[in-house]
């Protein structure tokens, strides 16, 4: 398990494991492993990974906050999973294999203004460990 860590904030206690194991299938998007495992471990929270806040959802919000910022609509091939607390999100790049973490405004939100972030999660929180 890679550590998840960040400052001035927390991340919060395990999601339940039989429903992040049925999230993929529930949600009909094939989510990263890495994402998955981190559920698993700390089901959304917040704070600094280096300089960038993170707001990371609880894996029963994931539907209902990209069905209510309609990301199927404006930013499609991109599955949000967090904010910043200041009008982006972020998400998985989804139409990419690799599917890295982008980062996309919420107020014109459009696929063509998504900004790669890090390539997986692990990269991400790799930041906060230097």
């Amino acid at each position: 398990m890679p550590p998840y860590n960040v400052t001035k904030g927390r991340l919060n206690a395990p999601a339940d494991a039989a429903f992040v194991d049925r999230l993929t299938v529930n949600l009909g998007v094939a989510l990263p492993q890495s994402y998955l495992d981190f559920l698993k471990h700390h089901n959304g929270g917040e704070g600094f990974i280096g300089e960038e806040y993170f707001i990371f959802w609880q894996a029963q919000e994931l539907s209902d906050f990209n069905r209510d910022y309609q990301v199927e609509t404006y930013a499609p091939g991109i599955f949000l999973f967090g904010a910043d607390g200041a009008g982006e999100g972020y998400g998985f790049d989804i139409e990419d294999a690799a599917m890295p973490i982008v980062r996309v405004p919420f107020i014109g939100m459009e696929r063509q203004y998504a900004e790669p972030v890090a390539q997986s999660l692990t990269e991400l929180f790799a930041r906060s460990a230097s």
